[in-house]
């Protein structure tokens, strides 16, 4: 069972913010279970809490940074701040702030992320809840699109572009965790571009900013004397950013995340809408479920296979893995369902068709194909075999599929002859059938098909 955490000990980060150009230190302190994540204005008379939750955003104040608020009490762009905090699966946390603004350091999370990793990290005698969603959350405005589908862990596919000649297209897929956070996300440093500079300025933001803690886009590479530290590191950063931003749900999310061009009022936006339609959930054991559900301790029949798993099954890979998990139940052995996110960001959305992306039906069958794989393949005496089609009839294209659909991929063996048999597959979006097709199949041992 996962529990909740906090830090094992008090720890101090200290600079200037980047918008306001205020000198602040910051103090991370220990929090009991249920507390939650709150920053504390210490140079306010009654010490101000605020706790980080989208309830308390200022979204007018969000152009390039989170602010959050209580009252006259403000705390300015803290997404580096909550990134490290969920990163690194800490629940509860008290942050004293003796300024409206954390420092912003070199401009990435780096500094934060060691500070709260040296300071420890503290299990608490409490489970760790999640808001998990049972179907696709979808939230646009102007530019900005972001996508959340069901998923066991906290994934994000992120798109950023811009009308700039250095900075055209930038896509990045990856989970959210402390390993995977620490190798490649948290140094990614906040960024601008050169002409935005003195608007911001006179905006009254960026009145920290320099070369030492901020990217400055040129037209033909950057400013900065310190070269990228990653090919893609503005896609990377706008990552860290939504995952702080994400963390105003109160709570770590289970979902995965497409975004195209997010922001941080956009973002916010989403977590609101996102937290509407999901639910909590406790990390218990099975025993714990049973015991708080009153049912029988007999094993479950249904399997849900995470894509980790799909990919230890079936020999696809990318960019021809077209299901994300199956789920398969035991007591239906002749029946499985396979499950695809259709982000808008897939590859063969760039040629069918621009300005009118819709998945190649040819690709939906494939995916049923797939599907039916992982259900016979999963079997212990087909380890090591494979599947090949043998033909497909009766093929039925009744709705277009597009970016920002899930796909639920339903599949039934019409005739098992052992190593050969016939499929009868359906492919449904939102509860309507979009695709249906019947294929044969024929399995064959991997040695002799090499």
């Amino acid at each position: 069972m996962a529990k909740q955490t906090t830090i094992q000990k008090e720890t101090q980060v200290e600079g200037i913010g980047l918008h306001t150009g205020n000198k602040s230190a910051v103090t991370f302190k220990p929090a009991e279970a249920g507390y939650g994540i709150k920053f504390i204005r210490v140079d306010l008379p009654g010490n101000p809490e605020i706790e980080a939750t989208w309830q308390n955003a200022v979204t007018g104040m969000a152009v390039r940074g989170s602010v959050i608020g209580k009252g006259s009490a403000k705390v300015h762009t803290i997404e580096h701040i909550m990134s490290s905090a969920c990163a690194l699966g800490i629940d509860n946390l008290k942050i004293e702030i003796n300024n409206n603004e954390p420092p912003i350091l070199d401009g990435s999370a780096k500094f934060f992320a060691a500070a709260l990793m040296n300071a420890g990290i503290k299990e608490l005698d409490a489970p760790k809840e999640y808001f998990v969603i049972t179907e696709p959350v979808h939230f646009e405005a102007g530019k900005t699109k972001i996508s959340a589908y069901p998923s066991d862990k906290f994934e994000i596919d992120c798109t950023i572009g811009f009308d700039h000649p250095f900075l055209k297209h930038q896509q990045i897929s990856l989970e959210v965790n402390k390993e995977i956070f620490c190798n490649e996300v948290v140094g990614a440093r906040t960024f601008c571009f050169d002409y935005e500079i003195e608007a911001l300025q006179k905006s009254g933001l960026a009145l920290g900013g320099s070369l030492d803690n901020a990217i400055v886009v040129a037209l033909d590479g950057i400013h900065n004397k310190e070269p990228l530290r990653y090919d893609n590191e503005f896609v990377r950063h706008k990552v860290l950013d939504l995952i702080g931003d994400f963390y105003l749900a109160g709570k770590p999310i289970k979902a995965k995340i497409v975004a195209d061009k997010p922001g941080h009022q956009n973002n916010i936006g989403f977590v609101k809408k996102f937290v509407e339609k999901a639910v909590i959930k406790k990390d218990i054991t099975t025993a714990e479920a049973v015991m708080e559900s009153g049912k029988s301790t007999a094993a479950p029949e249904e399997r849900i296979l995470s894509h980790e798993e799909v990919l230890k099954i079936i020999p696809h890979r990318y960019p021809f893995i077209m299901i994300d998990k199956v789920k398969i139940n035991d007591a239906e052995p002749l029946k499985a369902a396979g499950y695809k996110c259709v982000s808008g960001n897939e590859g063969f959305f760039q040629g069918h068709f621009p300005g009118a992306p819709i998945m190649p039906g040819v690709l939906i069958v494939e995916a049923m194909a797939q599907t039916s794989c992982v259900m016979f393949l999963s079997r212990p005496e087909m380890k090591n075999c494979l599947a090949y089609f043998m033909s497909i009839d009766n093929v039925k294209f009744r709705r277009p599929v597009k970016p920002g659909d899930y796909l639920e991929l339903k599949v039934e063996v019409v005739k098992d002859g052992g190593r050969r048999g016939k499929m009868k597959g359906q492919a449904f979006v939102e509860g309507k059938l979009v695709t249906e097709a019947e294929f044969m199949f024929i399995i064959v041992d991997r040695e002799a098909a090499i």
